[in-house]
């Protein structure tokens, strides 16, 4: 074997990340390789375990709106240089199935934007592989069925199976070029969620009457989104749309705020923009503006900061009528989670073969063991 260790850093929302991780891990450990998961969770500094030219270093990390989630790639950033050792990316991303037919999701810059940080820290990129592991986005579609996830589940461990041999031994894979020309194109949109649309995102997540307070979204949000705002759970700005807490509450209290987020943007699009529009073009604003030739660059960057204002502004305002029975009620039955098709995302378990007797590595500033 080319490698006598592997050591992989991972962040998962709901699982799908982890077990992808663990399933490598379980590979290395039936090739004799010592082995250490180190989970990055709240991370505040990064501690890198003794590793030689002989160490397989791996990030495995879901796929945020075609971005790795900021969490990651702020770690990536961070990560120290170290022996010119091989390292592998593998993204999760929101695979979906019509039928029989297994439908992918896309990585954008998921794979692209480490490769390229690592690369210049002076890594060898050994592996880029994209798993389209069922996609969590309980914000658009309910959870899948479980007889879909066991198919896709099935499917994707063969996947990684055959991506950690070839690696093991020495060979080089990467999967994640073929889709290059699709993930070139939606580079905008990858960008458009990081720099907007993931803050929308944060805010529309709600906690209902269900609501006990028993603080498992805060304790499990991994990047400390979560608190406490007037006795009820809030999210910040931070959250990076993970989907933890929506899948993980014991009392299927959080809700996605779908109408409160379908009202905000009528009302901006119906009356904020136009009225906007009609001002800048009163006070002569406008014609200014075009004689540039620049209204659309101008648009481009300044409607869209104005929607994610407004969602703040209208979050605040939310999170406090929330505190008042017939709003909560109206907000959590014009929400489409609230009802039983709207189904939350379990992944399914697993538990890595300790093989050599290792014992998994947990880093967690909170000193809690991961979900």
């Amino acid at each position: 074997m080319k490698y006598d260790k592997l050591i992989i850093y991972y962040f998962s929302g709901t699982g799908n990340a982890k077990n992808a991780a663990m399933w490598i891990i379980d590979m290395a450990q039936k090739n004799g390789l010592k082995t250490e998961l180190i989970n990055i969770d709240r991370f505040k500094t990064i501690a890198v375990p003794e590793v030689s030219k002989k160490t397989l270093i791996g990030f495995c990390s879901p796929t945020h709106g075609f971005n790795m989630p900021p969490l990651v790639l702020e770690f990536i950033v961070r990560f120290p240089r170290l022996h010119n050792n091989d390292v592998f990316i593998l993204n999760t991303r929101g695979g979906l199935k019509l039928s029989r037919l297994f439908l992918p999701g896309l990585s954008g810059v998921a794979q692209i934007l480490p490769a390229l940080v690592l690369m210049f820290k002076g890594f060898r990129i050994v592996g880029m592989q994209p798993l389209d592991l069922p996609s969590n986005w309980l914000y658009i579609h309910p959870g899948l069925k479980k007889e879909v996830i066991k198919s896709i589940y099935t499917r994707c461990n063969r996947i990684v199976n055959e991506f950690a041999t070839i690696l093991l031994a020495g060979k080089r894979k990467y999967k994640a070029l073929l889709s290059l020309p699709i993930d070139l194109a939606i580079v905008p949109l990858a960008f458009g969620y990081y720099f907007i649309g993931r803050f929308f995102l944060a805010k529309t997540l709600v906690a209902t009457d269900a609501c006990n307070n028993c603080n498992a979204c805060i304790l499990e949000c991994p990047v400390e989104a979560i608190k406490t705002v007037n006795d009820m759970p809030y999210w910040t700005y931070k959250c990076e749309s993970c989907m933890r807490c929506i899948n993980i509450c014991p009392h299927r209290a959080i809700e996605t705020a779908h109408g409160f987020s379908s009202l905000v943007v009528i009302v901006f699009y119906v009356l904020i923009s136009p009225l906007l529009v009609f001002f800048l073009n009163y006070y002569g604003i406008l014609d200014i503006i075009n004689q540039s030739n620049l209204f659309g660059q101008f648009w481009f960057l300044v409607e869209p900061a104005i929607l994610v204002l407004l969602v703040f502004a209208g979050y605040r305002l939310l999170h406090y009528l929330m505190k008042f029975h017939i709003v909560n009620r109206v907000i959590t039955y014009s929400s489409l989670s609230k009802f039983k098709f709207w189904r939350r995302y379990k992944s399914p378990k697993h538990k890595i073969l300790k093989v050599n007797g290792e014992i998994e590595l947990i880093k967690k500033v909170s000193g809690k063991k991961p979900n």
